[in-house]
């Protein structure tokens, strides 16, 4: 358990809470533990997560200016939660699931990755969460429920205990962000082109 593993579990807490609070913010601050937990995964040899961080990098950016762009439309309000027909969520489950056993087949045939079916269906599916993220759908918490309690138990198996001790607490906050996201908010707005 290095600093840098305690410094990048405490940014990500906090940038979770803050997206489930709805702040701008959150998307900063995932930057930041994103860049932290791209070198812890490095030292534990799990490539598609360290990869994956950088990804997160990237769709943290994304977040930031579609949440930027929602609360300017907003008129500075609160942003609105957005419910996107059923087909989107398969379409969009579908096409990860395929990401993620490409991955695992490069992970498995070109690096010594220590769980590659693991570590890239995960991999996979986190992308996906932080695109729902991104774009405000409340399934992200659902899917964020799944993906991280299956992440606590690997890091658990790859001895990175705060990490997954960070896991389970992201499950906690995951079920916290469905219920503040939840249909009885008064800003929950329904989108069905999304």
């Amino acid at each position: 358990m290095s600093l840098t593993e305690w410094v990048a579990a405490l940014a990500s807490a906090l940038g979770v809470w803050l997206t489930g609070r709805r702040m701008l913010s959150g998307w900063i601050v995932t930057v930041l533990a994103s860049g932290l937990y791209g070198v812890v995964f490095a030292r534990a040899r799990l490539y598609a997560d360290m990869a994956l961080q950088a990804i997160f990098v990237l769709t943290s950016l994304y977040g930031l200016w579609c949440w930027w762009r929602g609360v300017r439309h907003a008129g500075g309000q609160r942003l609105h939660v957005v419910r996107p027909m059923a087909a989107v969520l398969w379409r969009d489950s579908a096409i990860a699931g395929a990401g993620g056993l490409l991955l695992a087949w490069v992970l498995r045939s070109w690096t010594d990755d220590a769980v590659p079916v693991a570590d890239a269906m995960l991999s996979a599916y986190s992308i996906l969460g932080q695109v729902w993220t991104a774009r405000r759908f409340r399934a992200c918490w659902l899917l964020w429920i799944g993906v991280d309690a299956l992440y606590a138990v690997l890091f658990v198996e790859r001895a990175l205990y705060v990490t997954a001790i960070l896991y389970a607490g992201f499950v906690l906050l995951a079920v916290w962000g469905w219920r503040q996201w939840g249909d009885r908010a008064p800003d929950v707005a329904k989108n069905r082109n999304e």
